[in-house]
């Protein structure tokens, strides 16, 4: 692969690691995150426990999608990014901008809507290593 190539893997490695790793988090937690205890205003035990189940399921939907978006982008980087296939290399970066933007968006409209400061940063961060990524990689440039 060409140095170009090599920089937009590194980020989309570093994303679907990193998007691996958060989502275990979230699927193994057993309770929300400090800063849902701040956007709520309570903490785990004191939330009732029909909407701890509830919130407990989407921690684990959540903690799913970060984790399916981490393996098919490390499939995707692995095998038909490294052979140079136009197909695989323009659908990482449309997963991970599909996944990450409204996340982005959902994690800002928490920030801006309640008194928690949630992580907005790394879903941002992500965003730009993806768009460093297929900048670097530039795939259009072998379209017809």
């Amino acid at each position: 692969m060409s140095l170009r190539r090599n920089v937009a893997a590194a980020c989309y490695l570093v994303n679907s690691l990193v998007s691996v790793g958060l989502g275990a988090t979230y699927l193994f937690r057993g309770s929300f995150m400090p800063y849902h205890a701040a956007a709520l205003g309570r903490q785990w035990t004191e939330v009732e426990p029909a909407l701890q189940t509830l919130l407990d399921a989407l921690m684990e939907v959540a903690g799913a999608g970060w984790i399916g978006i981490g393996v098919a982008t490390l499939v995707l980087v692995a095998v038909p990014m490294r052979r140079g296939e136009r197909w695989g290399r323009l659908l990482i970066p449309a997963l991970f901008l599909i996944f990450y933007v409204p996340t982005l968006l959902a994690t800002l409209a928490v920030m801006n809507g309640t008194p928690a400061t949630p992580p907005w940063y790394g879903n941002a961060i992500a965003c730009v290593a993806t768009l460093v990524g297929v900048v670097a990689d530039a795939p259009w440039r072998s379209l017809p």
